[in-house]
């Protein structure tokens, strides 16, 4: 499913018109779909009470069918008008023909009627404003929002329901006016907007509902932007014959883990085997070996020669490299610090790789942090490889700052993975991926129980073991973020968001491709 700018969406609201399907029909087609979306909310509209807050444009237009459907299915509708419409207005014409009270708040002092509706209704459907820029919510648009949560506050059993986008939300950039309601359902219209998958936007949006408004398939071919789905992600997993071995699934070398941080070593194999990767071997500095080997029992081992105890030596690439050949899959980083030795080994076992390997490579952490040291790196590491930075390590990667970094995450992972030839999984909520062809998957998924230590080891193992399998770079990047989510989901609903940690995520992992799988 693509995911849309501004731009975008008005450039196929135009190509529509010139095919023939006029805007009175898409908002026909909206309205429509937003009634069945609140139906489904809630259940059975017989009796219930729904203030529908309706703009002076089309978003609010939107509002006004379904305000209309809601009404011919039993509901108590009313319809408040910020501002009033303008001109010849078709749709709250049928509103006031079936008797459906409408209010325009300047005929409403103190707001009382508002107030009086407020104490009462069972749902807050905010039509004022849609896709567009930032708008500043003043005056009376401003007055009404503040009214509706001040009810909420009250009465926390109110739904808010978000037409297109929460009022005051850029549709671009998720930027977001204080008074800006927060929504327990967003249904937006035609295709998701980029600025529902960036904060603080994406966290008035509440669950995100998207809504067929008859916009033709072939309008959205040449949007780059796309949203993970299970859909996606189950068409892209590996195949797993009855027939394999685990050379079928693929060998992965894992270089992490130091003295400080062994659990990175742990959950980055553990994440790379419960994908299904065949085999795992861990590179690992030889003292560290032992307290491993009682951990994973799964995996193969290559002790390295150490600096100190606990440390991998800046001599120990070449051990690295004659494990390599029989390997698909280098994932290095995991936990292994910022040793000046282990910096010295990062570096030598990437920049002076024998051209006769070839693995599929993924760095992590403090293998991003080492390429970060050495002036244009990626032209000195010209291989096609996967990059899992989160904001801080992509600001040094970047020589920029995280606040830069977040302003704009989608176009930031875009320009880099074109400009460094990379694949770039650029972590947070509602992770990035962006493929130096051009492609650019967002996770719809952000979950605050994910923000603890040693999640993004276990993403990182699980994206390399995909990669074993045969996946291409983008694809094997895409699942694993989508698949991590999942799990971390799945906890989520069990054990809640606090406490969450990142081994909970490894038996999840094989539930989550089943559920992705199975539908």
């Amino acid at each position: 499913m693509k995911i849309v700018t501004t731009d975008q969406m008005i450039k196929m609201e135009r190509q529509c018109e010139a095919r023939g399907i006029a805007t009175s029909m898409l908002m026909e087609n909206a309205g429509m779909a937003i009634a069945r979306h609140i139906v489904r909310l809630m259940g059975s509209p017989a009796g219930r009470h729904i203030l529908m807050l309706v703009g002076p444009g089309n978003n609010g237009g939107d509002g006004l069918v379904a305000a209309r459907h809601l009404h011919d299915w039993g509901a108590l509708v009313d319809v408040y008008l910020p501002r009033a419409r303008k001109g010849d207005d078709p749709n709250l014409d049928v509103v006031v023909a079936r008797g459906i009270p409408v209010t325009l708040a300047s005929d409403d002092k103190d707001y009382v009627r508002l107030e009086g509706i407020l104490g009462t209704c069972d749902t807050v459907v905010d039509s004022i404003f849609g896709t567009g820029k930032l708008r500043s919510l003043e005056g009376i648009f401003k007055d009404i929002l503040l009214k509706v949560r001040s009810a909420r506050e009250s009465r926390p059993d109110i739904r808010i329901i978000a037409v297109d986008l929460p009022s005051g939300v850029d549709s671009d950039s998720g930027d977001a006016d204080p008074a800006c309601l927060s929504a327990d359902l967003t249904i937006t219209l035609g295709y998701p907007k980029v600025g529902l998958f960036s904060f603080p936007g994406s966290a008035f949006a509440g669950e995100l509902v998207v809504a067929d408004i008859g916009i033709p398939a072939d309008m959205g071919d040449s949007i780059d932007v796309e949203l993970m789905t299970r859909g996606m992600v189950r068409a892209l997993l590996p195949a797993r014959p009855v027939n394999a071995n685990k050379g079928t699934f693929g060998r992965v070398l894992v270089c992490a883990g130091s003295l400080n941080y062994i659990g990175a070593a742990y959950l980055a194999c553990e994440g790379a085997m419960r994908v299904g990767a065949g085999l795992v071997t861990l590179a690992v500095a030889r003292s560290l070996q032992p307290v491993l080997a009682s951990k994973l029992t799964e995996v193969t081992y290559a002790p390295l020669p150490e600096a100190t105890p606990g440390y991998v030596g800046g001599g120990a690439a070449r051990a690295v490299h004659e494990r390599l050949a029989d390997c698909d899959v280098l994932l290095m980083g995991c936990g292994l610090s910022q040793h000046p030795e282990v910096l010295t080994f990062i570096s030598s076992t990437l920049l002076d790789m024998p051209p006769s390997l070839s693995p599929k490579i993924v760095l992590d952490a403090d293998a991003l942090n080492a390429l970060s040291h050495t002036p244009q790196w990626w032209r000195l590491f010209d291989k096609h490889v996967i990059l899992t930075p989160h904001p801080g390590e992509m600001a040094r990667l970047s020589k920029t700052s995280v606040e830069k970094i977040n302003q704009d995450r989608l176009s930031v992972s875009r320009q880099a993975a074109r400009r460094w030839n990379k694949t770039i999984v650029l972590k947070g909520a509602h992770t990035v991926v962006s493929s130096p062809e051009g492609g650019e998957r967002v996770s719809g998924m952000a979950n605050p129980g994910l923000a603890s230590a040693g999640t993004g080891d276990v993403l990182a193992g699980a994206i390399a073991g995909l990669l074993a399998q045969g996946m291409n770079h983008f694809n094997a990047a895409t699942c694993g973020v989508y698949l991590h989510a999942l799990a971390g989901g799945i906890v989520r609903r069990e054990l809640g968001d606090a406490g969450m940690v990142a081994s909970d995520l490894l038996p999840a992992l094989p539930v989550a491709i089943k559920r992705t799988k199975d539908g």
